[in-house]
């Protein structure tokens, strides 16, 4: 097959990388950066897997800026670029969405159109009508930051958007590049495998605000938050993931997903979908009253990413934090590798570990680090079990 991938982050590179393997795939990208390093084998995003993959294995993969030499011998073209909430609209903005559809439509017609970016429930059908084409495909994604194509290779379901004989052949595609054996797929219609989207990513989202204040709670009432959640967490029902607290869920999905999902229920009764996207400002007003609570004078901001392993802190929970406390005038420090700009958000980033850890009072992380292991006595964070989930 002749595939095209639209847009080279962490879902659209990992597939692309995943279906090179047996197909000939061409990824479009505006940055020019990004192209330049998938064509030399390097992955511009942080992933293990994807890395390795690029640079060891045998891919049949190329990337360009050309949207007419990626287009116009496509089988299918996936659609991967970012869909970010927009709290004008109250709903996602869909617009690099079609603009990927009407050139595809101009340059390649026959090209089938599979949609792996998020997107409102109803709005593959909606787009299907306004641009008078059966050929798009809503086919939502799983991945988490980090090991997105790990999470390809031996995904937790594939979920088709549709029936067809075409939903079928991307199906397998998916099913071919991956390790994992007896892969459930679920073929459904367009709006329920969207919803199946956002509800999914909700529910954990919901997860993280569980034991989020399960913590808060315990910090209050001066309560050993370990004890508490290694007692609930025992009942196999519901099990030890996605329960170490953090300062609030955040990166690309969980924040928009789940106020995109509030927004699809203006019209029906709801009082968990709201509580979800209240409990986590909730959270981070706590988490900014603890810190305060030991009156520092600088306080050291360790990384704004959410998780190790991770290049982004899009919505990272920390930068609510930060902006609590600069409301408070606390004098704010960080340390982040990632940021080049002597400044961030009116604060000043320090790039030697060691200047950073002698000027920092208190020293504020999300998760916990072997680097802070000898000024231990400075660090406040909520991290229990030294993970991510």
């Amino acid at each position: 097959m002749k595939i095209a991938v639209t847009g080279i982050g962490f879902v659209g590179l990992s597939i692309a990388v995943l279906l090179s393997q047996r197909n000939e795939v061409i990824a479009l990208d505006i940055d020019q950066d990004k192209i330049d390093l998938v064509n030399a084998k390097k992955s511009p995003i942080e992933d293990k897997e994807i890395q390795e993959y690029l640079s060891s294995r045998a891919l049949n993969l190329k990337a360009t800026t050309d949207k007419y030499v990626t287009y116009q011998n496509a089988d299918f073209v996936i659609i991967a670029t970012p869909t970010d909430y927009d709290s004008i609209r109250n709903f996602f903005n869909t617009d690099s969405i079609q603009m990927v559809i009407k050139d595809v439509l101009k340059i390649n017609p026959n090209a089938t159109i599979i949609i792996k970016s998020t997107v409102p429930v109803g709005f593959t059908n909606e787009i299907r009508k306004k641009f008078e084409t059966s050929k798009i495909i809503f086919s939502p994604e799983f991945l988490r930051e980090g090991s997105a194509l790990k999470d390809n290779l031996y995904p937790s379901r594939i979920i088709i958007g549709e029936k067809s004989q075409k939903a079928i052949e991307f199906a397998n595609l998916l099913v071919e590049g991956a390790l994992k054996d007896n892969i459930d797929v679920l073929y459904t219609d367009s709006t329920e495998a969207e919803a199946i989207k956002l509800f999914a990513n909700t529910y954990l989202a919901m997860r993280v605000a569980f034991f989020n204040e399960l913590d808060s709670y315990a910090a209050i009432h001066n309560l050993d938050s370990k004890q508490i959640i290694d007692g609930v967490s025992l009942d196999h029902r519901i099990g030890v993931h996605y329960n170490n607290p953090s300062f609030g869920y955040g990166g690309y999905c969980l924040p928009k997903d789940t106020k995109q999902l509030l927004a699809n229920f203006a019209d029906v009764p709801n009082n968990i979908i709201q509580a979800i996207v209240d409990s986590n400002a909730s959270r981070k007003d706590v988490i900014s009253k603890l810190i305060l609570s030991k009156k520092p004078k600088v306080v050291g901001i360790y990384r704004l990413s959410m998780k190790s392993d991770s290049d982004n802190f899009r919505d990272s929970a920390i930068l609510g934090i930060i902006n609590r406390l600069l409301a408070k005038n606390i004098k704010i420090i960080i340390f982040e590798p990632l940021i080049k700009e002597c400044s961030y958000l009116k604060c000043k980033v320090i790039k030697s570990l060691e200047e950073f850890k002698a000027e920092s009072e208190l020293i504020v992380t999300n998760r916990n680090s072997g680097d802070l292991i000898d000024v231990n006595e400075k660090i406040f964070t909520r991290d229990l079990f030294g993970s991510d989930a």
